[in-house]
């Protein structure tokens, strides 16, 4: 997940970005203090005061529809934020959705909120979200079940009254179920009670007259509060109540499952078709591991708008929302290593997901080339298009008006097919196998047809890779390295965030529109990376695709993907946890890796988070990144190169068994020089 060489031209358009102008209930960015409010726009939410998107996500901000959760998100153009040319978030692709994201960040506004003396669970202590007196609570309405959470203020905001309240679910939210969520016993930094919002008291108090224009919004209320009161919440001491509506499972995977499902019936079980434009035969002196080298393009049926599909494109959707095809053939470029030992057997088949804003010849990288010469394994990868080398230009000028947001992750969805239509090219007889370029000289083909595709993929390759993984047919056992899910997460805490941070400080100025920002990206992420995905991931999975099981390499104290985020992952799909994680005294969290059940020490046949601890300090609890030489080197690429966190990945690739080779210790990686 690393910039490098375009860092420079993200900073270069950043310095040349205009001044945004003031947004609505924001400050005047010359001023000390907030601006005073003025009348909030239509389609706001009036339940808390003059943030018009807040508190977010928020059924209010939904429309009764004929969809899987009998809603449509329902933003209105004049309730969006506005960018530093006074422009709207076009808001057509979100009221697409029938629901928010299941790793939905919740928002709110509580000026003077102190969370120390309020006591609400920090991300060091998830466990004490469910305590019964929790100031927070989070309620699925449909079980009565309490959802773990912690709460923090976001740090980067240097106005106090422009600070959002960010509550980050500790796992995914469930797919289709609804949310009561409810704030009380907020407090100062005196310890002193925050007042409730007066509109919310108003809505508290007697039933107002049918006319009175907060009349549908008092009784939408009432059944949050209903449902509060079955989960033993009294209203008296709220100080703020609201819920939400996660998407469904069709909702979010649907256009992907859409594309797969009419692509794979036009192939019949056979292989797309395929070109080799490119074969390099290396000499042991050369390379000790890979022997050779193949290039060349896939043929993937295209389903965006644009002919060829570049950067810029959505998908190109039909009346009922869905995509269709648009008639022309897209070509995804391929790059496959081939080991030495290959030659004598067959190699395991592998696809390969390279990082962030990368290309496919990342799969050349020595750390992949030594796992493919020391455990058997051809792998082949194809580009992340939509957040690859091709797109940075395009994606610098969306964070300059993110109504163009969806060509990013529409573009990232056609690269899910691409993948599984590479993953298809290499495991059929009429595939790779069947060309010279894949075959020994005699016929033979290096590939195994016997084995299971596997997957393998770092930093955004885990990210996006874990969405790739539950919708293939054909992977069954992953490895995730240093991996995430949910961007609105993880931007804030990434060290490679900080040039987009730059575009985005000068587009949307304001720290609690940039919250909003977030929030409402993520639901479009969801159909492209692991958060929309992760229900699916292991033992309930889509239609079409095979249980899975998934092992998570994390990096502690990685300066570019958070580790907290891996945790929620992990609780999410049901991993288990290899102990010891950490030396006792090395993490900051009260309960290190809360909710995550140990793994046996025998192999384990399931899914599995493994630490590996280099030596990197503890990254900040808060939601900034570890920037400066407190945080010493960054960790991020010491698993890939270590050689017996390797040996645990071949084990997990080939027979789905998590083998610990780490003794009775902690798992350490040796540091290693960035490559």
């Amino acid at each position: 997940m690393r910039l490098r060489t375009v860092v420079a031209a993200l900073v270069l358009l950043a310095a040349t970005s205009t001044t945004a102008a003031p947004v609505w209930a924001g400050p005047d960015p010359a001023a000390g203090h907030a601006a005073p409010a003025p009348s909030p726009p239509g389609g706001c939410d009036p339940i808390a005061g003059a943030e018009c998107l807040l508190p977010f996500p928020n059924d209010w901000f939904t429309t009764d529809a004929r969809t899987r959760t009998g809603l449509r998100v329902n933003l209105s153009a004049e309730a969006m934020p506005r960018n530093a040319a006074g422009a709207p978030i076009d808001p057509a692709q979100w009221n697409a959705a029938d629901g928010f994201s299941p790793g939905s960040m919740l928002l709110a506004h509580v000026p003077g909120l102190d969370l120390a003396r309020t006591g609400a669970a920090p991300v060091t202590d998830i466990g004490w979200s469910l305590r019964r007196d929790a100031p927070i609570v989070i309620v699925d309405t449909r079980t009565g079940e309490r959802w773990p959470y912690w709460a923090e203020l976001d740090a980067g905001a240097a106005d106090p009254a422009r600070q959002a309240l960010i509550i980050r679910p500790a796992k995914n939210f469930q797919e289709g179920h609804r949310y009561a969520v409810a704030l009380r016993g907020l407090k100062n930094a005196a310890g002193e009670d925050l007042p409730a919002p007066e509109t919310f008291t108003r809505l508290l108090a007697d039933d107002l007259p049918a006319g009175d224009p907060l009349a549908g919004r008092q009784h939408a209320l009432h059944r949050t509060l209903g449902d509060l009161s079955r989960a033993g919440v009294d209203a008296r001491g709220l100080q703020l109540a609201w819920d939400f509506t996660v998407a469904s499972e069709q909702g979010i995977a649907g256009p992907v499952l859409t594309m797969r499902d009419r692509a794979l019936r036009a192939l019949r079980g056979r292989s797309p078709k395929f070109t080799v434009t490119s074969v390099t035969d290396l000499a042991p002196e050369q390379d000790p591991d890979i022997a050779r080298e193949v290039a060349g393009e896939i043929l993937v049926p295209n389903y965006l708008d644009k002919p060829g599909g570049p950067p810029g494109s959505n998908l190109n959707r039909g009346p009922d929302g869905l995509p269709r095809p648009l008639g022309d053939t897209a070509k995804a470029q391929y790059q496959c290593e081939i080991p030495r030992s290959a030659f004598r057997r067959p190699a395991h088949p592998s696809l390969y997901g390279h990082g962030l804003l990368g290309k496919a010849t990342e799969v050349r990288a020595r750390n992949v080339r030594a796992m493919a010469g020391e455990h058997g394994f051809v792998f082949c990868a194809t580009k992340w298009i939509g957040m690859s080398d091709e797109d940075v230009q395009h994606v610098a000028s969306v964070f300059g008006d993110l109504s163009r947001f969806g060509t990013v992750t529409d573009r990232l969805q056609q690269s899910l097919l691409n993948f599984v239509l590479l993953g298809r090219a290499m495991i059929t007889r009429d595939g790779f196998a069947g060309h010279a370029a894949f075959q020994d000289g005699r016929g033979r083909s290096l590939i195994d047809l016997r084995a299971d595709l596997a997957y393998d993929g770092n930093s955004q390759g885990a990210i996006t890779g874990g969405a790739l993984v539950a919708v293939s047919p054909d992977v069954r056992n992953a490895v995730l390295g240093v991996p995430g899910m949910n961007y609105s997460t993880l931007l804030n805490r990434s060290v490679d965030f900080q040039p987009f941070q730059r575009l985005m400080d000068g587009a949307y100025p304001d720290r609690m529109t940039q919250q909003i920002c977030f929030a409402l990206m993520q639901m479009l992420w969801d159909r492209a990376e692991t958060d929309g995905y992760a229900q699916h991931l292991t033992d309930d999975p889509l239609a079409g695709s095979p249980r899975h099981r998934v092992l998570l390499h994390v990096a502690f104290g990685d300066h570019q993907v958070s580790t907290v985020t891996a945790e929620v992952e992990a609780r999410t799909v049901g991993a288990r946890i290899r102990q010891p994680g950490l030396a006792a005294g090395r993490g900051p969290d009260l309960v290190p890796y809360w909710g995550l059940r140990s793994m046996p020490r025998r192999p384990y046949a399931g899914s599995a988070l493994v630490v590996w601890d280099s030596g990197a300090p503890a990254p900040p609890v808060t939601n900034t990144p570890p920037l400066g030489p407190q945080y010493g080197r960054d960790p991020h690429e010491d698993p890939r190169h270590d050689r017996a966190a390797r040996v645990q990945k071949a084990h997990f690739l080939r027979d789905g068994l998590v083998v610990d080779v780490c003794g009775d210790a902690p798992c350490v990686a040796g540091p290693v020089e960035h490559r």
